[in-house]
């Protein structure tokens, strides 16, 4: 009866930046409030236009689709919730909207993971080996790639976030963070986590390092095949872009390496590089992956002209 009553948390604390003054506080909000509102507009408009023309239903813009998809939903589990804590004194948040946050705040990291590996695996094919390309990413074959992932990133993080809040939580309930991540929250419980490490370790090296390590070679291939290319304005603007692509992609993936891949006691501040993974890389990607894009750009005047040439077309009233 006793543990059951030491059980029984029904909210926790999120301190986020309380240990911040007060001024700083208030610019972090108005900070994270306009990278968070760029960011998100940024990913609607590469979403909208990749979904309303057809020129760009190909295999890559599929997958950036996903990503934009994916990055929009990313930041919103985390960053109105961490605004409001910023501007209210209330921090609390309920046992099951934790469980919630954690769940699909892991599901869209994992799913970016799986999606930028993806990426890299598509540029490779296209660059190293274009004759197949039109058959190794085929568009149902894309399609179940992108199914694929979903699921596996769905049923995993559910069993690992399940068995992280079937855990006893008889310690404090106050999380040292500004959302409920997987290291804060197995600090407040009262028995071995030992498990749960082991878990948290598997599913790093299985959505962190090994997609890392498949872009890292998918790139080296690339690097190569195109220092072969025989045109100098081809070759820079190749490595130009593979260039851009792999700082992002190391950005994110080494962000959350460094926090993800730590022992369970932690040794780095992870407030800081999880404003990287939750916020940065959602407002660089959209203008690095699809608005450099000159498929992109093309798009996207065409449909600001046909919108321009709508209003200003003459109406007959009879």
């Amino acid at each position: 009866m006793i543990l059951q009553n030491q059980t029984l948390k029904t909210e926790f604390i999120l301190l986020g930046f309380s240990d911040l003054s007060l001024q700083v506080q208030q610019f972090l909000c108005v900070l994270l409030l306009l990278v968070y509102m760029l960011a998100v507009t940024g990913n609607l408009l590469v979403f909208t236009i990749l979904t309303v023309d057809p020129v760009l239903h190909t295999p890559m813009y599929f997958f950036l689709r996903n990503l934009s998809f994916v990055e929009m939903f990313l930041t919103t589990v985390t960053v109105p919730k961490t605004l409001t804590n910023l501007m209210a004194d209330d921090r609390s948040i309920s046992f099951l909207g934790c469980a919630l946050q954690m769940y699909f705040f892991l599901l869209f990291v994992n799913e970016e993971c799986v999606l930028l590996c993806i990426m890299a695996y598509d540029r490779y094919v296209a660059i190293c080996n274009p004759l197949r390309y039109s058959i190794v990413m085929s568009n149902i074959r894309c399609i179940y790639i992108a199914m694929g992932s979903w699921i596996m990133c769905i049923l995993f993080q559910f069993g690992q976030v399940t068995f992280i809040f079937s855990l006893p939580f008889c310690k404090s309930n106050k999380i040292h963070h500004f959302f409920c991540d997987i290291s804060p929250v197995l600090k407040l419980s009262c028995t071995d986590t030992y498990l749960n490490d082991i878990v948290r370790m598997t599913a790093s090296v299985l959505f962190l390092l090994i997609p890392f390590m498949i872009i890292l070679s998918s790139y080296i291939y690339i690097f190569s095949t195109v220092m072969k290319m025989t045109s100098k304005a081809g070759r820079s603007k190749a490595f130009s872009t593979c260039a851009s692509h792999l700082t992002t992609v190391t950005l994110f993936y080494g962000t959350a390496m460094l926090v993800y891949l730590q022992p369970s006691e932690g040794y780095v501040d992870e407030r800081v590089f999880a404003i990287c993974y939750c916020l940065i890389n959602p407002l660089l990607n959209p203008l690095i992956y699809s608005l450099r894009s000159k498929e992109v750009k093309g798009s996207l005047k065409r449909k600001i002209w046909d919108k321009v040439l709508f209003l200003f077309k003459p109406r007959h009233l009879f």
